[in-house]
């Protein structure tokens, strides 16, 4: 399960304390017996310190696991937040990306397969490098 927050046509980025220099979307796997809405709620608060406000499936992405290196599928939902995000428990850093960020390595499903998603539905802005 991962979650896509947008806010201001900017994709909030995680990274993880074991790679700090790539960034993904903040998820995690389902505990025993734990539904996606469960697992999203948990994560948010686990790793961001926030609750949902609402969250819908966007996208079923099939890509490869930056870390582990094999397959994954990872079922992706848009999710709002109504507070300030702030890395917690395995998490190193957070980013508001837009989509054309040369300083900001991406994991392959996010830069592959949400970036030109988000950017297809109109939910991102376009690259502006005196803003970014």
């Amino acid at each position: 399960m991962a979650a896509v927050i947008v806010q201001e046509e900017r994709l909030l980025v995680v990274s993880k304390q074991a790679a700090p220099d790539v960034f993904y979307l903040l998820g995690g796997k389902p505990d025993p017996g734990e539904g996606a809405t469960e697992t999203l709620h948990r994560e948010l608060g686990e790793e961001l310190g926030v609750r949902p406000v609402g969250s819908r499936f966007l996208a079923d992405v099939a890509a490869q696991a930056v870390l582990e290196g094999v397959p994954m599928m990872m079922t992706v939902f848009e999710v709002g937040i109504s507070q300030v995000p702030h890395p917690a428990a395995e998490l190193a850093d957070t980013r508001w990306v837009s989509s054309g960020e040369r300083d900001v390595k991406l994991a392959p499903a996010v830069r592959e397969h949400v970036l030109p998603l988000l950017r297809q539905r109109g939910l991102l802005a376009a690259y502006d490098p005196v803003r970014d």
